[in-house]
Formats: structure tokens, C-alpha cells, sequence
């Protein structure tokens, strides 16, 4: 695995691009001179556990025949106060599932995403406490 980081403007506007060139792109707060054109590294780590567990989910789910129609998660995060670097303490993912699903097999997915398969959950759950819900619509 690869990623290469360049800078996009003269202050903290950077963007990765992997082995593929898919890209992605950061930027540091405006309250030390970003320019807000891009996530900040520690949502883009809270955006890696969703899209890890999210894909979990999806092909756990494919692979019980459920019929998901649509999945979103809401993730939401504390971190430490006044620390530099400032860890996050608490986290909690919400997942909402959309179609005719079997919520036993909803709740199989996500508690084996979360609980053994999310190689980000794994290195988060080093220093923060991490919990998750789930509803079906």
C-alpha cells in the first residue's frame, strides 16, 4: 500500500492520491490559515471506520441475501480537551439500514464488523471507547 501526498496552495491544502490515482483531499482549520477545501485528518479517520464498517455491513449482508436498499452512518466523536495531540475519547456509529431486512441478521453484520473484522476500528479502539446502534427503515 502506497499514498502519496502533495501540497495544493501555499498553506495546508494537501491532497492524497493513492496506487490507483483516486484522490482525496485535506485541509488544515481556518483558525490557523486553512481554507476549508478539504476534510481535517481526524474526520477523514472517523470517515475510514465508516467506510470500513459500512463495507463490512454490505458484504455481510449480501452474503445472508438480504436485500439492503440504501445504508448510512452518522458518526459522531469526542476527544481530549486542551492535548496536544488530542486523541478521541468516545465514538459512536450509527447506522441506518433501509429495506425488507431480518434485524437479527442486521445486528449479526454490524456486532461482527465492529467487533472483529474493522481493521480501523481495531487501531481506534487503542484509546477510545466505541459503541454503535443500528436502526432498519
Amino acid at each position: 500500500m502506497k499514498i502519496e501526498i502533495k501540497r495544493l496552495d501555499d498553506a495546508f491544502h494537501l491532497q492524497a492520491t493513492n496506487e490507483s490515482g483516486l484522490t482525496i483531499e485535506s485541509d488544515g482549520a481556518e483558525a490557523i490559515g486553512g481554507h476549508n477545501r478539504g476534510m481535517r485528518p481526524m474526520q477523514m479517520v472517523l470517515s475510514a471506520l465508516g467506510s470500513c464498517s459500512a463495507i463490512d455491513v454490505l458484504y455481510l449482508l449480501r452474503k445472508q441475501r438480504q436485500q439492503l436498499d440504501d445504508i448510512q452512518l452518522i458518526i459522531t466523536a469526542e476527544r481530549e480537551k486542551d492535548k496536544t495531540p488530542s486523541l478521541f475519547t468516545d465514538i459512536h456509529v450509527h447506522y441506518k439500514l433501509y429495506g425488507p431486512l431480518d434485524e437479527k441478521k442486521v445486528k449479526r453484520a454490524v456486532d461482527l464488523s465492529m467487533d472483529k473484522i474493522c481493521s480501523v476500528k481495531k487501531i481506534l479502539e487503542k484509546t477510545a471507547n466505541i459503541t454503535w446502534s443500528w436502526e432498519v427503515l
